[in-house]
């Protein structure tokens, strides 16, 4: 198994409120994760890493290997991590309201599972065709879905940036989460709207697919792209290619 991933603070940001990790159990079932915050100079910081380090830690814990037991297991982590994120908000003001996206992916023998709250986003690339395997929670999202407005028009919509669910903020965690099994060559993608905002799915593709070229390489080659074309928020990306029969490494 093959993963690397990668944070930038991008081009227009004074400080980088992703963060990127990626954690095993002692099932030996790899979780990796992305998480995007928010909420002032601060909180958003705050946010992302409380959420993938708290929970990362107590996966490190278990040893928890089926598809229903990574789910139910994970919802729980989520509910009780977003119970934390909002008491500690309440009690900092300059932390109030602050909150983070967070999109997971579980790699367990030949399945894997993705789940996600708010617009950091999980893709799949199978035989050269890139597959979006998360739904954003974002309002431009529901606007598309309901024919308001095209694809097109949602990467422009003034509003593109305004999420529906998210880690804190609400009691309410509404994550969604599926499940399948993986094929020998395919290669996954987790990163936050940095990089989607930036890049087209089709510039995505065309790097992913790129031939020799390491999976670290390609990673950087995302982020450089994300930049090139006006870098306007932190940028992170995690690529995990579960067949692969070496470990390239990690890097953040």
């Amino acid at each position: 198994m093959d993963i690397v991933y990668l944070t930038d603070i991008g081009k227009r940001r004074a400080n980088n409120q992703d963060f990127v990790a990626a954690f095993k159990n002692q099932a030996d079932v790899i979780f990796a994760v992305v998480a995007d915050g928010m909420g002032g100079h601060l909180g958003g910081d705050v946010a992302s890493e409380m959420a993938v380090s708290q929970i990362g830690h107590d996966f490190t814990q278990t040893d928890i290997s089926t598809v229903f037991d990574l789910k139910d297991w994970l919802l729980k982590e989520l509910t009780n991590e977003n119970n934390r994120i909002i008491e500690v908000s309440s009690k900092f003001s300059d932390l109030t309201g602050m909150g983070t996206t967070f999109v997971a992916l579980m790699i367990s023998g030949n399945r894997y599972v993705i789940t996600n709250i708010g617009d950091s986003r999980g893709y799949l690339l199978r035989h050269g065709e890139l597959h979006q395997i998360t739904e954003d929670h974002s309002l431009v999202n529901e606007l598309v879905k309901y024919g308001k407005i095209s694809p097109e028009e949602a990467r422009s919509h003034p509003q593109k940036n305004v999420i529906t669910r998210t880690l804190g903020v609400s009691k309410d965690v509404q994550p969604d989460s599926n499940n399948d099994v993986w094929h020998q060559d395919d290669l996954f993608l987790l990163c936050s709207d940095g990089l989607t905002n930036m890049v087209t799915d089709e510039v995505i593709r065309e790097i992913l697919v790129t031939e020799n070229v390491s999976l670290k390489e390609r990673a950087q080659r995302l982020i450089v792209q994300a930049n090139a074309n006006g870098g306007r928020d932190n940028i992170s990306v995690l690529l995990l290619q579960p067949g692969a029969q070496s470990t390239e490494g990690q890097d953040q």
